[in-house]
């Protein structure tokens, strides 16, 4: 992509009523457009990052077994009504409208209910379980405050997959198997190390459940960290008799602000029950299925990694999810400059590397700012200096020396 041809355009300063690190960068670098108080719209170079995160999420969640569907964001209202869900004093973020004939509808903030009753259709038998989908949706959620950015929206991206077991042991062991997948996820987009399954509330959905929170001065939740054992307690379930059950030891445990980047709920039989979803076993009886529930915010993910990975210059993101490996930037408008780095960004995108051309022949210092707010992993400059020596200049974006290397070099350390 040639920059002056990519939607965007970067500004040197955020909107003045936006308080969040994360969306004031990603404003200002045009990754994203503020709607309004946590609505956000994602405009090119933001959607490329939303692609890559959903692009990890999705393999992962096609290893242990899930296949991807997508439901209707429209909710019909008995549906949660047999769940207990409906009543805002039960459930207080509901978006709901009504249809032209003033039958209420919600607005989809989870989908367990109408993924369950559609599952009657498709289960009947001991001979259809397992059963694992996932889908990646806009959820709108009627947040009381929204003040961190898309890591707190009204409106924002979830992956969120529903696992139907047999019975307990069978649930419990793919429970096992998407903690794990999880972990991996949180790691291949950089978090690994910053990332912990938490014993935590379970809200609307169930008494207790496992978040998974990344440790930044950023979030809005604190937890107790055993950074040993890689498990912790969120405040709100912090006790005596919790720190306990999990076998901790509250001298070793470490209170830390964090944000909540996924979340496990095992909801055992109680909505299949509620919903009238069972099966037939092997001797004919009837039993309902048991239920699990996965979620990860992909928006939200990618305003925690905004945050944490960002520096004075700007953004900085991991390899993995950048929305392009190389930024381009030809210094001059010379014809054996312009060809020079014509001819290189062919090169690269020839060989599968995804390069952002910074072509507008600006300033030098201000192609570097954008270079650097932008946040893309590598620079690569093409100017009559490096022209006349043979070679073009190279740098990291985690790195404040540029290096003078030749081309073939640089293909070498862009396809490691």
């Amino acid at each position: 992509m040639r920059l002056s041809h990519l939607f965007t355009k970067t500004l040197r300063s955020a909107p003045a009523d936006e308080q969040a690190l994360n969306a004031q960068l990603l404003i200002r670098a045009g990754y994203i457009y503020k709607e309004m108080a946590g609505v956000y719209a994602y405009l090119p170079l933001g959607i490329r990052v939303l692609e890559n995160i959903k692009r990890i999420v999705r393999e992962e969640m096609n290893a242990i077994g899930g296949q991807e569907l997508i439901m209707t964001n429209l909710q019909r209202q008995d549906l949660w009504e047999k769940t207990d869900r409906w009543d805002e004093s039960k459930v207080d973020v509901w978006f709901k409208t009504k249809l032209q004939n003033n039958t209420e509808l919600g607005l989809a903030w989870s989908h367990e209910e109408p993924i369950t009753d559609m599952m009657r259709n498709y289960i009947s038998s001991y001979r259809d379980l397992p059963a694992n989908v996932y889908q990646f949706q806009t959820k709108l959620r009627n947040e009381l405050r929204s003040k961190s950015g898309i890591m707190r929206g009204r409106e924002f991206v979830m992956k969120d997959m529903y696992s139907y077991s047999l019975d307990n042991e069978q649930h419990e062991a793919f429970y096992e198997t998407a903690t794990q997948a999880y972990l991996k996820v949180f790691d291949r987009v950089g978090l690994g190390d910053k990332t912990f399954v938490t014993y935590s509330s379970g809200g609307a959905f169930t008494k207790f459940s496992h978040e998974f929170q990344t440790v930044t001065d950023a979030g809005e939740d604190v937890i107790y960290l055993d950074e040993e054992k890689k498990m912790a307690i969120n405040e709100e379930v912090y006790n005596d008799e919790v720190i306990k059950h999990l076998g901790l030891d509250k001298a070793k445990l470490k209170e830390v602000k964090a944000a909540e980047v996924g979340n496990i709920f095992s909801f055992g039989s109680i909505k299949s029950e509620q919903l009238d979803l069972a099966y037939t076993d092997k001797d004919g009886h009837k039993k309902p299925v048991i239920l699990g529930s996965y979620g990860i915010g992909i928006t939200r993910l990618m305003g925690v990694i905004a945050e944490i990975f960002a520096d004075h210059k700007g953004l900085v993101w991991p390899e993995a999810i950048a929305p392009f490996s190389v930024n381009l930037i030809r210094i001059g408008d010379s014809d054996k400059t312009v060809k020079a780095a014509d001819r290189l960004y062919n090169l690269l995108t020839e060989a599968g590397i995804a390069v952002l051309y910074d072509d507008r022949n600006l300033r030098v210092g201000e192609s570097f700012a954008d270079a650097d707010l932008i946040g893309i992993p590598n620079r690569v400059v093409i100017s009559d200096k490096t022209i006349a020596q043979n070679n073009l200049e190279w740098k990291k974006r985690t790195e404040n020396e540029a290096r003078s290397i030749s081309e073939q070099e640089l293909l070498k350390i862009l396809e490691r």
